[in-house]
Order: C-alpha cells, then structure tokens, then sequence
C-alpha cells in the first residue's frame, strides 16, 4: 500500500470521527437553543393570558357591575377575555393555542378533553408542581405545551361556582345550572395550557446545522487537498526520486548525475547520505579496478 494512500485513509477516519463528533454536539446545542426559544415564547404568551386575565379582573370586571345585575357578561370574566385575546391571536397564528381547561366549567368551550384532564389531574394529585411541560402531535404539527394549574384562590370566585343557590340568576338564565359548580377555596380546578408550534425553531436549527456541517466538510476537505498537494511535493515526489536513484546505484549506475537536494530536512540529509554512499562506491569501484 502507497504511503499517500495510507494517509489518506488515516485522514479520512480522523475526518469522520471528526465530522460526526462535531455534528452530534453542534447539533445537541441547536436543539437545545430551540427548545429553550419555544419555552422562552411559550411562557411569554402565559405572562400575557395572566396580563389580561388581571386587567379584566381590576380595570373592567368593576366597571361593569352595574350591568351584571341585569344581564350576564361574559367580557366580565377574566377566563373569557384571556382566550378571546387568543382567538384573535390564533386568526394570524392558527397553530398556537390557549385554552383554560377545567374539569366542571360553566362555559362549555372550556371543558377538558382527555389529554389536558390528565394534567389536571396531575396537578389536583401533586399540589407543589407548579408548571408542566412536554410535546405533543396535533393536526398542525409537533406542539410543545405549558400548563400551570388553576386553583380558586379567591372567595369571589365561589360567588358564581359553589352552588347554584348562591350563584347570579343571570349568569344561570344564560349557562343554566348543570355546570361549574361544586367549587371549593384552595381546589384546582383546571388548568391554563399555552399551545406552541415547534416546527419553525427546529426547522431553523436544521437549516443552520446543514449550513454549519457543509462549511466544516468543505474546511475538512480543503485541508485534505492542501495536506496531500504538500505531502506529494514535499515527501513522495522527492522520495520517489531519491528511490529511483538509490535503484540505479545499486545496479551498477555509477555514471548517473548526483542527486542534488539542498534542504535541510530529514528527506535532504537522506539524499546527502545516498549521495555520500554512490561516491563512496564509486572509489571503491576505482579501487578495485587498479
């Protein structure tokens, strides 16, 4: 096997072993990035559901009093104004999602379907575990959620959901008495689950690993050619050479011209050694022929 072959096989396992490292570590922080980019939205559009669900409790719940006594409004509920924000939100981006998921709720669209009944029941079961995280598939593509638990922490709220006796006669002339009812202080009863697509951030990651992998390929090979360009003229050309040389001198040659290599590297002082070696043979020679 040729020596220019041996380093090129050499170079080519460093360059895999290379390449592979590099991709799988380039790649675990891209995705790690991401990731950290959906939650970082994902909890942002949170922030802003509990925005506007404090908003409407402070600045508009109390300005509509009056007209609560003669005809429910459901813009009085901070729950209502915080997904219809969303709705608006989701005409532009249909593939993210609120939705203030309960068990018994009084507005029908807020009842749980099965996947966020579990993480309510998660929350009602472990009463420290403040938020949950996880991905999910939906008819729009791979979604990571945030949920964080909603618990009646106010006595206000049992006004309209502890018993239907206590509860606005409005409220139940527009809802009826079935649902959202049987509340207790302190009880978790939903959930608040922020939906976010996680297609763009990683597609994105995708497109700079393709960018970054095929720079460091085209790096790696660029190297390869120059290391092979320098090592043919430096090394296997001269040695080429020199074996020649050596060949002719040790069949009988001795007329041939001096191999002449003035560098001072291993491959000169290797020719000045050849060299040194002819003219010792060809005195020799001289010597036995007087």
């Amino acid at each position: 096997m040729k020596l220019l072959l041996k380093f090129n096989l050499v170079f080519l396992l460093i360059f895999a072993l290379g390449l592979a490292a590099t991709g799988y570590v380039s790649w675990k922080l891209l995705e790690r990035n991401a990731r950290e980019e959906i939650a970082q939205n994902a909890r942002l559009l949170m922030d802003t559901a509990i925005a506007a669900r404090g908003y409407t409790s402070t600045q508009v719940n109390p300005l509509l009093e009056t007209q609560l006594k003669y005809t429910f409004l459901p813009q009085s509920v901070p729950a209502y104004s915080a997904t219809e924000v969303f709705n608006d939100l989701r005409k532009t981006h249909s593939a993210y999602g609120y939705k203030e998921a309960v068990l018994n709720p009084t507005n029908p669209r807020n009842r749980a379907v099965d996947w966020e009944a579990d993480l309510i029941t998660r929350f009602r079961n472990s009463k420290d575990t403040t938020e949950l995280i996880g991905d999910r598939d939906t008819p729009n593509g791979r979604s990571f959620y945030i949920a964080r638990p909603l618990r009646v922490t106010a006595q206000k709220c049992l006004q309209c959901h502890s018993t239907v006796d206590v509860a606005p006669k409005t409220m139940l002339e527009r809802y009826g008495p079935d649902n959202g009812f049987g509340w207790t202080l302190n009880d978790v009863v939903g959930a608040q689950i922020i939906s976010v697509p996680t297609e763009v951030p990683l597609e994105r990651a995708k497109q700079v690993f393709t960018v970054f992998m095929g720079s460091v390929s085209a790096v790696f090979v660029a190297i390869g050619i120059v290391l092979n360009t320098m090592l043919w003229a430096l090394v296997i050309r001269p040695i080429g050479k020199l074996s020649t040389f050596a060949d002719r001198v040790s069949l009988g040659e001795l007329e041939i011209p001096e191999f002449e290599r003035e560098s001072r590297d291993e491959i000169g002082a290797l020719s000045r050694s050849i060299a040194r070696m002819r003219t010792s043979m060809v005195q020799a020679m001289k010597m036995l022929e007087s």
